[in-house]
């Protein structure tokens, strides 16, 4: 899990997350929040590390830690055998704010035997029966830190670029599933469409998973005209993003990251509970389909872009 900082410091927070891209740019919300309520304090997050890095965007946080560590696995067994490291860290701070998966209250009850810190237990997932945003179900947990009315949308500052034409449109034509992807051939002609009718450049963003589909996707469209962004470091995809008109995906943690950034966002939404999981964003417009994405045809998200575009 890293050198960890062994000295007691006084206003120690410490947020715990798991969870993929768009689920922790969802706890964004919270992580601020506790900065806004406490600006004195030393504030840390323990997460993925690739993901986790998004937290330092901006200077909200003070340090990020990775969380694959083995010792962590006592942690997680009841009345394990606690690593002595870990137990000295996690003593180390005031308040600790966890979202990792914990239904019996095993994690909770284990760093209770370690750390005298104010324990609070937030959702790995909210509750979709409840109809309550993501992000609002994040920051629920923390109104036992007198933190209510809190800002519910995601936000990464990023600092200011020189300007530039803003004429590149960033598109993610992937996501974390297949069934909540709009077809390859959909995507083909949207973007064959777009070069030969706009004078935008194209930035296709993926995964590595997704490499051979953006090479399929960028052949024949002129080469000068579109930048591939395959694996790239969340936080360089972010600055690449920021360079960016505007974006068209599905429902993705790419898509998450685009609206924290700011960019008007064009989404072919699946069947995700849209109530729950779409970016909050005011910037966001979502298409739905009636039947699914299968339906969705590529005339009907063009004029959806250039409508997004024109305003």
């Amino acid at each position: 899990m890293g050198n960890f900082e062994m000295k007691s410091r006084p206003g120690k927070i410490l947020v715990l997350r798991g969870g993929a891209i768009g689920d922790f740019i969802l706890t964004l919300p919270a992580i601020d929040a506790l900065r806004r309520h406490f600006p004195d304090a030393h504030l840390e997050v323990v997460g993925y590390p690739h993901i986790v890095e998004l937290a330092m965007l901006g200077g909200v946080v003070d340090r990020v830690q990775p969380i694959e560590a083995r010792g962590l696995a006592g942690f997680f067994a009841r009345n394990g055998t606690l690593d002595a490291v870990l137990s000295d860290y996690f003593s180390g701070f005031e308040i600790i704010v966890s979202y990792l998966f914990d239904p019996d209250g095993v994690f909770q009850a284990n760093v209770a035997r370690c750390s005298g810190a104010q324990f609070i237990l937030g959702p790995h997932r909210p509750d979709e029966a409840g109809l309550i945003h993501a992000a609002q179900a994040f920051l629920k947990p923390l109104e036992r830190l007198a933190i209510y009315q809190a800002d519910p949308l995601p936000r990464l500052r990023l600092a200011p670029r020189a300007p530039r034409p803003n004429r590149r449109l960033a598109l993610h034509p992937g996501s974390g599933s297949e069934k909540k992807n709009w077809p390859e051939k959909q995507w083909t002609g949207l973007l064959q469409g777009l070069t030969e009718t706009t004078a935008l450049d194209l930035l296709l963003a993926g995964g590595e998973a997704e490499g051979e589909k953006m090479r399929r996707l960028a052949c024949g469209l002129p080469s000068e005209r579109v930048v591939l962004a395959r694996s790239l470091p969340l936080s360089e995809l972010a600055v690449e993003l920021q360079g960016c008109c505007a974006f068209a995906g599905h429902d993705s943690g790419i898509s998450h990251l685009a609206a924290a950034i700011g960019l008007p966002c064009l989404l072919l939404w699946g069947e995700s509970n849209e109530g729950v999981w779409r970016p909050p964003q005011p910037g966001v417009r979502i298409l739905k389909p009636v039947g699914g994405l299968q339906q969705l045809g590529i005339e009907q998200v063009a004029g959806a872009l250039v409508g997004l575009l024109t305003e």
